[in-house]
């Protein structure tokens, strides 16, 4: 591992991605032969946090890929005030839960780390690999794969349908722009991965009944609407050349 990351950060980063995406679509089968849902998904994706914490603290590459404290006050990011608006989206049309209860568990501990994993991924080596070179381009880049990255939904067994992915994809591009946008800013991935997890562990106890086309366009169009919105803030307040000056 140390000898691809030395040689390209940018394929190394992509090798990552590659490996989640074939451990969570191995991982749908396994937890139907076993009967027990995300039961693997939990367990691939945390071992693939261990492995890669363990990476990052023996190359001394925490403070580079964000797992250190934020180099700005919180205040400065207005108290991520926005990021808690986003992690009520899965409860605007009510409470509900949906698996059984040792699933249910099972998708929590999962999501945990699928937050953690597709954070430091996506916004750490994704886009500072890229971002030495042109760092619009890697803004850009991160948030798009990102978001494409759920299309594997509709063909890893998860049974996502199509117009559930669509919503999936056009959110988490959204989010993943606003993401990567506070990571370059603040310096830390931690409130990322904290909002990531809760968004996705908060979507296990959210109510799918009457919840039609048009309220969940009118949803959609909040989340994103919000994400831009708090993105054009933090870039205007926090413009990176002032940071830099600090």
């Amino acid at each position: 591992m140390e000898k691809l990351y030395k040689k390209s950060e940018i394929t190394f980063a992509i090798m990552l991605i590659i490996i989640y995406c074939i451990l969570q679509s191995l991982a749908n089968p396994l937890n139907e032969l076993i009967g027990i849902e995300y039961l693997m998904s939990a367990v691939f994706c945390a071992l693939q946090a261990v492995l890669i914490v363990c990476f990052i603290k023996k190359n001394n590459l925490s403070e580079k890929y964000g797992l250190c404290k934020a180099k700005v006050p919180a205040s400065r990011l207005f108290f991520y005030i926005p990021l808690l608006v986003l992690v009520t989206r899965n409860f605007w049309n009510g409470f509900s839960l949906n698996l059984p209860i040792a699933d249910t568990i099972c998708y929590l501990v999962c999501m945990v780390f699928v937050g953690f994993v597709e954070e430091i991924v996506f916004r750490g080596f994704l886009y500072k690999a890229m971002a030495k070179d042109n760092e619009k381009t890697a803004i850009i880049v991160s948030s798009i794969t990102f978001g494409l990255g759920h299309l594997l939904n509709l063909v890893n067994g998860s049974g996502a349908a199509l117009l559930e992915n669509l919503f999936q994809v056009t959110g988490a591009i959204a989010i993943g722009f606003l993401f990567v946008i506070i990571f370059s800013r603040g310096g830390s991935l931690w409130p990322l991965i904290l909002t990531h997890s809760l968004i996705n562990m908060t979507s296990a106890f959210a109510n799918e009944n009457g919840l039609s086309f048009a309220k969940e366009l009118i949803f959609q169009a909040v989340l994103i609407l919000v994400s831009i919105a708090y993105s054009i803030i933090i870039i205007k307040a926090l413009p990176k050349e002032n940071l830099n000056k600090e």
